[in-house]
C-alpha cells in the first residue's frame, strides 16, 4: 500500500479528481455528481490518494437529509494501473475514521455488497427503511448506537438532479 499519500482534497486536486472520475466510470455522471454536491455544499469529506504524478484515488462522503447525522459514501474511484492495491479501502477507512471522530451517526453506500461488507456495511442495517435506491446494493453502517432511528433514507438533492440531467 506504499507509494501514495492519503489526505483531504485541496482546490488544486479538483481537476485531477475530475479526470480520475471521467476515466474510471463509463459516463460523466459521477464527475457531474461530485460537482453538484460541491455546488450545493453537501460534501463533507473528499479524500484523495496522491502520488507525485497526481491523484490516483478518490472517495467522497456527502451529507444526507435523512436519517439525520448520516453520510453517503460515493463515488469511490482509483486509476486503472493502481487498482487492487488497497487504495480504495484506505480511502474508505480514512473517511469512516473522520466520520467517527466528528460524531456522524452512520454511513450509507450503494455498491457491491461483497466489497463493502469488509468495512462493516450491511443490508440488514437499512432493510426496514424506505429509499428510492432500495435493493440489494443499498447498505448502511452504524457509527453510533442511535444510528438509523428513522424510517426513510434520503440522498442529497444532487443525486436526483444528476439522474434527471441529460
Amino acid at each position: 500500500m506504499a507509494g501514495f499519500q492519503l489526505r483531504l482534497e485541496t482546490d488544486r486536486d479538483r481537476d485531477g479528481i475530475e479526470e480520475l472520475l471521467l476515466a474510471a466510470f463509463p459516463t460523466a455522471l459521477e464527475a457531474h455528481l461530485v460537482q453538484m454536491l460541491r455546488e450545493d455544499d453537501d460534501v463533507v469529506y473528499s479524500l484523495v490518494a496522491s502520488e507525485r504524478t497526481g491523484v490516483v484515488g478518490h472517495a467522497l462522503f456527502s451529507r444526507m437529509p435523512a436519517p439525520a447525522g448520516t453520510l453517503a459514501l460515493g463515488p469511490v474511484a482509483v486509476t486503472a494501473p493502481r487498482r487492487r492495491q488497497g487504495i480504495a479501502a484506505a480511502l474508505i477507512r480514512a473517511g469512516l475514521e473522520h466520520a467517527k471522530a466528528d460524531a456522524w451517526e452512520a454511513a450509507i453506500v450503494l455498491g457491491d455488497p461483497s466489497y463493502y461488507r469488509r468495512f462493516g456495511f450491511s443490508r440488514e442495517a437499512v432493510r426496514r427503511m424506505s429509499c428510492r435506491y432500495a435493493g440489494p446494493n443499498l447498505m448502511g453502517l452504524a457509527l453510533t448506537r442511535t444510528a438509523f432511528s428513522g424510517s426513510h433514507i434520503e440522498y442529497a438533492p444532487a443525486f436526483t438532479k444528476v439522474e434527471d440531467s441529460p
